[in-house]
């Protein structure tokens, strides 16, 4: 999956923002798994740049509930 930036992000709804956040996670736990096994990971920063993504979409996702709960 390639990255995200916040500008696509903040164009998504929701839902698509829940998926993605899952999809994540999962991408995120394949990855541990395969170090847990093999050691070292075939690509390094991937791991990185997942959290980065989960973080990325978790605060937007709550920049969007307090602009739902201020209107």
């Amino acid at each position: 999956m390639a990255i995200l930036r916040a500008d696509e992000l903040r164009g998504m709804s929701m839902e698509e923002l829940k998926e993605k956040l899952v999809e994540l996670k999962r991408e995120l736990l394949k990855e541990r798994a395969s170090k847990a096994v093999a050691g070292a990971p075939s690509n390094p920063g991937r791991m990185r740049e997942i959290r980065r993504t989960i973080a990325r979409i978790l605060t937007i996702m709550n920049e969007k509930k307090r602009m739902a709960s201020q209107q």
